[in-house]
């Protein structure tokens, strides 16, 4: 099982998979040049959607969800997070259910 954690410290973010970086997924799709965030909606936390996303379920479906996993997950994360492989994948099934409905 993988597990997430983002942090803000004095210097700078990190986010980890497993205690390693998390890989940014710029092969994919580079939404920013700086980094990762969260919190908000925006380029950065997009990036953040994409990497989570392609890393735990596959780069195929990231770039179409890293929008809407963003607005749902990542701009509601708070400053100190953790997410497991698990986490992830429920909030993706619950937006697939949200489209579906809508």
């Amino acid at each position: 099982m993988k597990n997430y954690e983002g942090r803000r410290t004095i210097d700078g973010i990190t986010v980890t998979v497993n205690g390693a970086p998390l890989d940014p997924g710029y092969d994919l799709e580079r939404f920013t040049e700086l980094g990762f965030e969260w919190s908000y909606e925006g380029d950065s936390p997009q990036q953040l959607a994409l990497a989570l996303i392609a890393d735990c379920i596959g780069s195929e479906q990231a770039r179409w969800w890293s929008e809407p996993f963003m607005i749902k997950v990542i701009a509601e994360l708070d400053n100190d997070w953790q997410l497991t492989e698990d986490d992830v994948r429920k909030a993706m099934q619950s937006i697939s259910i949200q489209f579906v409905n809508d």
